[in-house]
């Protein structure tokens, strides 16, 4: 569940929800949240780190046979395999495992690469995370989520598609109580993308009895926001 999006102020049955909206907002602003490299960061990379982050391959290439590790960690736990999905440089992952780099790495806040191409709405990154052995069920994230609940709580509708189709888990539960299709409407604005992710998660199986720590359903959830498109999915 990272980022920053919308984690709405909907005030629920007796509050509990509310108030793990609230603190999903301050975490999603600071230790939670997603951090792509700085520039500051950039500036001080070198090696594996440089050219996977600039996509230069020759250098890449001569970095890795120089012997550089390959699971080395900038400051915030990335290695240069997740240094090149936050950049988008997909030859460079390529290359990288190729050569041994693990390509379910986490960094410190527990995101891996397909973690952050579904957050990016990188469907392209994701498709070579993928193919390079990462885990589309993998746990990841503060909020022991998935890159299903974190591309479904953003609304990118095609990378749920994607992560459906790869199997990730429809209806995992991550440390807030939330679902994909919870999170979906919950942390959503109700906008054609939602719907879509929405629809998307029901046809593919997704438990629409699945609720809350209040007990409430993802159809309750968007009866209270009035998400007319979303309540005639669910019911």
């Amino acid at each position: 569940m990272p980022g920053t999006k919308r984690r709405g102020a909907n005030v629920c049955r007796n509050g509990f929800s509310a108030l793990f909206i609230t603190l999903a907002v301050s975490a999603g602003g600071t230790a939670g949240a997603q951090v792509p490299p700085s520039l500051a960061e950039v500036s001080a990379y070198d090696g594996l780190h440089l050219s996977a982050y600039r996509g230069d391959l020759a250098a890449l290439r001569q970095a890795i046979a120089a012997g550089r590790g390959l699971e080395t960690r900038d400051g915030e736990g990335r290695t240069a395999l997740l240094a090149a999905a936050h950049a988008r440089q997909r030859e460079a992952m390529q290359e990288l495992a190729k050569a041994g780099a693990d390509p379910r790495a986490l960094d410190n806040r527990a995101y891996d690469a397909i973690t952050i191409a579904a957050v990016a709405d990188d469907i392209e990154t994701m498709r070579t995370a993928l193919a390079i052995g990462g885990d589309p069920r993998a746990i990841t994230s503060p909020y022991l989520g998935t890159a299903l609940i974190a591309a479904a709580h953003l609304g990118h509708d095609g990378v749920v598609r994607e992560l459906i189709a790869a199997g990730a888990p429809l209806d995992h539960v991550n440390n807030l109580g939330w679902t994909a299709l919870i999170e979906a409407v919950i942390l959503g604005n109700g906008g054609p993308r939602h719907v879509e992710t929405v629809r998307a998660l029901i046809a593919a199986g997704a438990r629409r009895d699945l609720a809350d720590r209040d007990g409430a359903t993802p159809l309750d959830h968007a009866r209270r926001r009035g998400y007319a498109a979303m309540v005639a999915l669910l019911q």
